[in-house]
């Protein structure tokens, strides 16, 4: 995929969504070339109509969470929020799935920052394999002088 600079207009925005779309149904379409010009003007037109509705008229709804938050933690596992799926640790899932950083997470549930992003089992027996291979301790090295 091509990268386009930043447009700074909205018309310059327009222009580039026109050109692409007749370009891609000229590229797969059989048409006279004096039937671009219509094709144009069609599919700006359609841009014009859509930019004039007015985005009260449309009414988004906010996302709810697939479970509630209060209710995401269990010992073995944790429920995500975005499509209620059971995981032992979230980081690489949120990341993934839906690109989002666990502080994102958490800003957009309104989660506490200290909402765990591991199951608490797991973080107990991650630990506790770390201690047994000797991590997280200073290293015993002899002072020399």
């Amino acid at each position: 995929m091509e990268h386009r600079p930043v447009l700074e207009t909205e018309s310059n925005l327009v222009i580039t969504l026109v050109a692409d779309i007749v370009a891609a149904y000229v590229s797969n379409n059989s048409i006279r070339p004096t039937e671009v010009p219509s094709l144009i003007a069609d599919v700006h037109a359609a841009f014009r109509k859509a930019g004039n509705v007015e985005l009260t008229e449309v009414e988004v709804e906010k996302q709810r969470p697939a479970v509630n938050p209060k209710r995401s933690i269990f010992p073995d596992y944790l429920i995500c929020l975005e499509d209620g799926k059971k995981f032992k640790s979230l980081k690489r899932h949120l990341m993934t799935h839906y690109g989002m950083l666990p502080e994102e997470y958490r800003e957009k549930w309104q989660l506490d920052s200290s909402y765990p992003m591991v199951a608490p089992n797991y973080a107990k027996a991650r630990s506790a394999l770390a201690k047994e291979m000797g991590l997280g301790r200073k290293s015993k090295r002899k002072k020399t002088k």
